[in-house]
Order: structure tokens, then sequence, then C-alpha cells
């Protein structure tokens, strides 16, 4: 048999060993899917606080059930390890590292370079590798490939194997997940794919291949740079309506009754999480060494980015036109996460309204019942959710909806609070025509 028959048999039979190289939104419940299917599973991260809680069967990250982790561990299913050694004895290898921006707006592949170079010392014949991290189309192949190939004289597509297959997380999700949200695989070769197909579909519910690990690029791209410019656009129009004087939750209802040609998409504070704010700017910056400028990626980016400005400026007119000035006035900002309902603040909106709020002079406190505290490394302000949210709401001159949170009482905090402004549209028809409420 060819090394690329007997890895496939080995992943089909589950016989191979698998490692999660980052175990964090993406590469914890990778993990958990790769055990529940049955295979050994090691996950390998730099972070001894989250090795610590796997080994005892804990779970700290909400979508993935502390009962699941305790099961595959007791089971000898899944382990964890800070040590990259263990890796020249894995068969397949997925790598879920972080891929951020820097302050200059160019990827920063710091993650993705030390998870290779500690990958390139165990290289091996036989061995099937898997990006998932998002980045730019060109990485595997420019960026990997030589890496963990050449430099130990193995042949892509015969003596190894590597595929890209973006990571489709969406944090706080139940009918969407892990195991059946379809997976996109692209190979260096076409046997790459082959192998890294046949590992997948021994553990996610739908694969499906493309022809090279550049599409398979691409493609996270798009989907991100489609939502990225919709969300855009909608966040234009809730500021052309507020020239007009049209409710733009209205104008969106309106619209989304048509039932076909259109997806409603909502305005807001500004873009938060991992995704939507950086993967198109990959693309954009991997365009510009063609010379070529990304036009829409640009724009949308801009209108996006200074949403949070935008939202501060409403709420000073807003207290302007309620005879208060904002400087040396109370406010809660409720939400902090960059979405409803998850412990996330990676690059939510809420964390530039509160620092633009507190530049204009305002008395800033937050809540939010995921996230018991901030800590705003660029800007270098801590800050503590206040412990009594409904106190807060009543002292507050004016309570500044940034996360819709499904726990929150809308109605209570409307009734309590002195003012309320809302940029997510969370008061609904509550706020609608309500003068104690001002909407986006």
């Amino acid at each position: 048999m060819t090394t690329k028959e007997t890895l496939i048999q080995k992943l089909k039979d589950k016989k191979a060993k698998v490692a999660i190289l980052g175990l964090g939104y993406v590469g914890l419940p990778l993990a958990v899917v790769f055990g529940q299917a049955g295979f050994h599973v090691t996950g390998v991260d730099p972070d001894k606080r989250k090795i610590a809680s796997l080994s005892k069967g804990e779970s700290y990250i909400p979508d993935v059930k502390t009962d699941d982790i305790a099961g595959l561990v007791k089971g000898g299913l899944l382990a964890a390890t800070t040590d990259f050694s263990i890796l020249k004895e894995m068969d397949a290898v997925s790598i879920c590292v972080p891929t951020p921006l820097r302050q200059t707006g160019d990827p920063d592949m710091s993650f993705i370079i030390s998870a290779m170079e500690e990958l390139s010392k165990h290289m091996h014949r036989g061995m099937v590798v898997v990006l998932e991290s998002t980045t730019y189309p060109g990485t595997t192949r420019e960026l990997l490939l030589p890496k963990l190939g050449t430099e130990h004289s193995l042949t892509v597509g015969e003596d190894w194997f590597l595929a890209f297959s973006p990571e489709r997380v969406d944090p706080g999700r139940e009918d969407w997940t892990t195991i059946n949200t379809p997976k996109v695989m692209g190979g260096i070769t076409e046997a790459c794919g082959e192998v890294a197909a046949a590992w997948y579909e021994g553990a996610i519910q739908t694969v499906h291949r493309v022809s090279s690990a550049e599409a398979a690029e691409m493609s996270k791209l798009l989907e991100n740079t489609f939502r990225m410019i919709n969300i855009g656009l909608v966040n234009e129009l809730a500021i052309m309506c507020e020239y007009l004087g049209v409710d733009v939750w209205e104008v969106i209802d309106a619209a989304a009754t048509k039932p076909f040609g259109f997806m409603k998409f909502t305005p807001g504070p500004g873009l938060g999480g991992h995704c939507i704010p950086i993967d198109p700017l990959y693309l954009s910056w991997k365009m510009k060494s063609f010379n070529y400028n990304a036009r829409f990626i640009e724009l949308a980016s801009e209108i996006n980015t200074n949403m949070p400005r935008y939202v501060v400026n409403r709420v000073l007119e807003a207290m302007n036109d309620r005879g208060k000035t904002l400087k040396g006035s109370k406010v809660l900002v409720l939400g902090a996460a960059y979405k409803p309902d998850i412990d996330d603040v990676r690059e939510s909106p809420s964390l530039d309204v509160i620092g633009l709020l507190q530049k204009k002079g305002a008395a800033v406190e937050y809540h939010d019942p995921y996230i018991p505290h901030i800590h705003h490394e660029y800007d270098g302000w801590h800050m503590d959710s206040v412990t009594d949210m409904m106190k807060s709401v009543k002292e507050a001159d004016v309570v500044v909806i940034v996360t819709n949170h499904r726990v929150y009482d809308y109605e209570a905090i409307v009734n309590a609070a002195k003012f309320v402004f809302d940029s997510r549209n969370a008061t609904g028809k509550l706020g609608k025509n309500n003068e104690k409420v001002e909407r986006l």
C-alpha cells in the first residue's frame, strides 16, 4: 500500500492519533467532535490554565459542555498538554491558532509561525496537516508547505499531506455547530485533499472539497466579506435614515417581507468578534501586493469602524436635547460582549463606546452578565461589571444598550431608567415612540 492508502485506512479505522494545536473557540470544539467520533485526540496549547482545566475534565468555553470533556478524558479519548514533542507520535494535526491583525493593519502570522515551527521539529512520513486558522490566500502553500515539507525532504501528496479547511465557528449557536456545519476542504494536491477529507469525514457530517487550498482560503474570506459589506450597508442606511427622519428598523422589517432577493441585516454600534472585522482585511492586505485596491472592503471597514463614534455622538446629541451635557453625566453601558449571550469581548464595539464616552468626560459603568471584568490593553483601563444592575440603571443619566443579551428585562430597564439609547433595537416596539428611548 502507498503512504496515502495506509493513512486513509488508518483514519477510517479511527486508529490514527490526532492532535489539535490551539485549544480556543475553534480548537476545543473540534477536539471534542473528533473525540466523540472515536479518535484519540491530544490538544496542545501553551496556556497552562487550559491544560489544567481539561486534565480535570472541565470546559472553559460555554459552547463546550463540561460533561462532554469529562467523558472523553475519562474514556481516554481526549488528553491535553503544553508539550509539542507529542507531535512525533501523531498521524493527523489540525492547526487552530489565532490570526489577529497588527495595529498597523497587517496580518499577525506569529501564532501560525510558532505552531508551524514546533510542528516542523516533529514532522514525519505518513502525516496529514490541516490549517484552520483564517488567513490570506496563499498562506498554506507559501508559508506552511516549504517549512513543513521541504526542510524534511518530504514530498507533499506522497510522503505527507497538507490542506486548508476554514473554521466556521459561530459562538453561542446551538442549531449549527462544529459537527453539522459543512466543512470546506482544499488540499495542496489532489491526494492531500483526499486524505484530509477522509479524516474530517470521520467526524463531520458534511465535507465539501474544493480544488485547492487557495480556493478554500478564499471561500472563508468571501463569507465574512459578504457579511461585513452588508452590515456596512445597513449601518450607513441607519445614518441616512436619521438624517431623513425615518425609522431604520421599520424600513428593514418592511424590506424583509420580500420573500426573494433580499437578506436581512441589521445595524449596530460596530463590528466585533475575531472574524468579520478582521478577515476581509486579510484579503485587502493581500491584494495590495497586486496593486489592487479592494474598494468595497475598505469602504465597509471605514463605515463600520466609525459606528462606535457615531453612537457616542448620537448619545451626546440626545443628552443635549434633554438639557444635559454628556460631560459629568453617569452612563451605564449594557453589554460588553461583541454579540448576544456569549462571553467574548474580542474586537467588541462596546470597548470603543466605553472609551469614547470616557474621553467625552462621562462617568462610565458597564454591566454584562457574562463578562465580570474588562481590561483594555491598548487604552490601559480596567473596569468591573456593576453588581446591582437595576440600581445602576436608576442612577444613570443615560443607559446605552450596546449588546442585546436575552437575559435583560428591557421593559423593566426602560421603566426604571431616566433615558435609554438603544443601538440594537433591543427595546423593539417598547422603544418606538417612547420619549424615554432613542433608537439607532
